[in-house]
């Protein structure tokens, strides 16, 4: 297994905190991508896209606030993930604010980006007025070339922006007609990584695709933006989405973090495997419950993953199991993997599991098949089911044609989507019945 190199140009967004580098990220990408708010340092990790103008996909990476010269544990750790994603660049974009000084936290980045020698721009944003234009020429003073004025909030420069940026980029070819046959495309599987804060979302991310690509903490709540990376194993494509953290509502007070829950819940309906993270010493709590509900209700394939087992002191994997279901009584078709994310136990496990729930929640059954199905039932109501067939996959749906005019009962419907499970397999997915009457 090894980490996919990316085949696009890659165009870094850098900046001290607060200068409108989300702002630009969501602006390029037409899409709110990362979240935005007005207190500084909201973005930690790294963000990644992709972009496309012209005619020229690049990737686009939005970096954490960098301050140089600080030590403090958060700052440090920004500072080396915005280093990692500048050793990638193509290009950099360098912003300012353009409504206030330049600041020393400005100058010390722009020796930091002089030394990189990669092409740069230095981009002056919240120029919104043609009264502020005037400004601009303040900033030549960091001898970093000519800079472009831009509002990132109201789109305004953003085509000479691109336009300037994108100009070594390649046109994407169009292409050939009878390519690509089904069987050879590459299987991708988009996966969510989520749970409450400090289960070890981030320490998973990154046993899972070797690297050190989150930020890890001891500090609750380290996440707040949703962080990806992909990893390639034979024909298929896996991509990793750490989420933030997600609290109960009554203990979501920040802005920002609210912002994470909403933005992780638009995560979990965007994948197609959620990981539920659980931890092996604290076991299942409510909010772990509530966490799941989220996903249940998107109809996404769920895995429980229990992590930190290696420190779960004399616990029973029997035990933990059945008190995982007894909590999480809605999802007992997910199947539990128990790992250990710090030392990077079950890995290959979990891989396997993702792609088995992926395989059962995109699996199709043939009415022909669904109808012999149904002649071998035998149920304890008055119910008669004269068909069924199934509408969609992801989650896999079936329409029931009965004798009743009512909603199938709750019984009769656990009934069918067992029977569905014994004779089908579906492991690691909900299954959706929808009741017509003939």
């Amino acid at each position: 297994m090894s980490q996919t190199d990316e085949p696009l140009p890659t165009v870094v967004i850098v900046g001290r905190p607060n200068v409108g580098k989300s702002t630009l990220f969501n602006a390029i990408l037409r899409d709110r991508r990362s979240i935005v708010g007005n207190e500084p340092g909201i973005t930690r990790d790294r963000i990644y896209g992709e972009a496309e103008f012209d005619g020229k996909r690049f990737g686009l990476i939005d970096t954490g606030g960098i301050i140089p010269d600080d030590d403090a544990l958060i700052p440090t750790e920004i500072l080396k993930q915005a280093q990692v994603a500048l050793d990638t660049a193509s290009h950099v974009l360098f912003v300012i604010d353009g409504r206030t000084e330049i600041t020393s936290a400005d100058r010390d980045l722009a020796k930091l980006l002089r030394r990189l020698s990669k092409p740069l721009t230095l981009v002056v944003n919240k120029i919104d007025a043609p009264v502020r234009e005037n400004l601009v020429h303040e900033f030549y003073s960091l001898g970093l070339g000519d800079p472009v004025a831009v509002s990132a909030e109201h789109r305004l420069g953003l085509s000479e922006l691109l336009s300037s940026v994108t100009a070594p980029f390649p046109k994407e070819e169009e292409p050939e007609t009878g390519e690509g046959e089904e069987e050879g495309k590459q299987l991708r599987i988009k996966v969510a990584i989520i749970g409450r804060p400090n289960v070890g979302k981030s320490t998973m991310l990154n046993a899972l695709v070797g690297s050190e690509r989150a930020i890890v903490s001891p500090v609750a709540g380290t996440t707040r933006d949703a962080v990806d990376e992909s990893i390639e194993d034979g024909n298929t494509l896996y991509r990793f989405v750490d989420t933030a953290g997600i609290r109960r509502k009554g203990k979501t007070h920040e802005m920002t973090e609210k912002l994470s829950v909403v933005m992780a819940r638009r995560h979990i309906r965007m994948a197609n495997v959620v990981l539920l993270m659980v931890d092996a010493v604290e076991g299942v709590v409510g909010s772990d419950a509530t966490i799941a509900g989220y996903a249940h209700e998107e109809g996404r394939a769920v895995i429980i993953v229990v992590n930190k087992w290696d420190a779960a002191e004399a616990k029973s994997k029997r035990v933990f199991t059945e008190n995982v279901r007894d909590e999480l009584k809605f999802l007992d078709y997910a199947p539990i993997v128990f790992a250990s994310a710090k030392n990077a136990e079950g890995i290959r496990r979990i891989f396997s599991t993702i792609r088995r729930s992926f395989s059962a929640a995109s699996k199709r059954v043939t009415t022909g098949e669904l109808n012999r199905f149904v002649a071998t039932l035998k149920f304890e109501s008055d119910i008669r089911i004269y068909y069924m067939t199934q509408a969609s996959i992801r989650p896999p749906t079936f329409i029931v044609f009965t004798d009743k005019a009512d909603k199938m009962h709750f019984s009769v419907e656990r009934f069918l989507m067992n029977q569905l499970r014994a004779q089908f397999g579906f492991e690691g997915t909900p299954i959706v019945i929808k009741t017509k009457r003939r």
